[in-house]
């Protein structure tokens, strides 16, 4: 019974919820405005749209590329395919698969072990976490919310707070436990030897493996420019909203922007935690709501966004899985020895 709950209960109770959400925001939708504000968007801002949701993934790429320096240089350009590649991933078989495939692809292509690659791209989530923990700080700091019932900004504040409490939190225990998790005495290291042995794997191997990927740049400027790039893909997330909005005619403060990132990127996690789909549409569309924007040029906004993303970032990662040869079925930890490429 446990299982056909999981398997079937929770997807059925998370898509009840989302049909309730999509009646409140778009139960008074006029079709017609709709499909006119459709017809007459402009398309020079979609084109900038899609610039900048590819930017923001060069972005992250770069990031990487500081992170993985010392371990190895990798070109920013095949990092930011691994990362396309990972979302790919997660259309083919969603069940978060996309750091493994990343992990996997990039330990191909430059001969490194996969447990190695995998953790470097853990640090890098770690440290996007504790930079959207500080957006959501300031903005709760300098008030630039809408007014709503309820406290919205002691609400970011306390979110922020948890963010930065739980990822800093995390990114301090790898690199302080590192040398500690890497010996055989402790009793975690022999749970997780046990748990490998049940899955034919040498634990200890694999253990070290992990523990070579918990590694931050030597050089100050790399250090630096980490988290350079996490702030600057953070803002560029941002301003998706901004030509999305001037395609169809909405002008928003410079503040709203950094709200709808913040607040849509809250709900988005939220709702991959209690499993409701379309959890960026509703959490966007709220938070335009209380921005004062129309439905009709809100749902826009969104679908331009959400529709740009998916062509875009999954319709290229999975032409460069497709290139790379990567069975999905495969992409599990291998700690024990390097990848080598076909």
């Amino acid at each position: 019974m446990n299982r056909i709950f999981l398997r079937w209960g929770v997807p059925l109770a998370g898509a009840l919820i989302a049909l309730v959400l999509i009646f409140i925001l778009y139960g008074s939708l006029d079709f017609d405005k709709f499909i006119g504000a459709l017809r007459t968007a402009n398309l020079f801002w979609i084109a900038v749209l899609a610039g900048t949701i590819l930017l923001e993934q060069l972005l992250n790429g770069w990031k990487w590329r500081q992170i993985l320096y010392d371990l190895k240089p990798v070109g920013t350009f095949r990092l930011t395919g691994a990362l396309l590649a990972g979302y790919g991933a997660n259309v083919l078989v969603p069940l978060g698969i996309s750091p493994l495939v990343r992990a996997w692809l990039i330990a191909r292509l430059e001969q490194l072990k996969m447990a190695t690659v995998l953790t470097t791209t853990i640090i890098s989530r770690f440290v996007d976490g504790v930079v959207f923990a500080l957006f959501a700080g300031v903005l709760a700091l300098v008030g630039q919310v809408p007014q709503i019932d309820g406290n919205l900004e002691l609400g970011l504040s306390v979110a922020g707070g948890l963010n930065i409490a739980l990822f800093g939190g995390l990114l301090w225990a790898m690199f302080r436990f590192r040398n500690l998790f890497a010996s055989d005495a402790p009793l975690i290291s022999r749970a997780f030897d046990w748990g490998a042995a049940r899955l034919r794997t040498n634990g200890s191997q694999m253990r070290s493996a992990l523990c070579q990927g918990v590694i931050w740049p030597r050089e100050a400027m790399r250090r630096a420019a980490v988290f350079v790039a996490a702030f600057a893909a953070k803002l560029v997330a941002a301003s998706h909203f901004i030509w999305a909005g001037l395609a169809v005619g909405v002008i928003l403060a410079p503040w709203d922007y950094i709200f709808l990132m913040v607040f849509a990127g809250f709900i988005l996690v939220l709702g991959r935690f209690v499993r409701v789909p379309g959890s960026f549409i509703f959490g966007a569309g709220f938070a335009l709501q209380m921005l004062g924007v129309p439905p009709e040029t809100a749902l826009l906004m969104i679908l331009f966004n959400y529709i740009m993303t998916i062509l875009l970032v999954v319709g290229i990662g999975l032409v460069v899985l497709w290139q790379s040869g990567i069975d999905i079925r495969r992409a599990r930890l291998d700690g024990n020895a390097p990848v080598i490429p076909h």
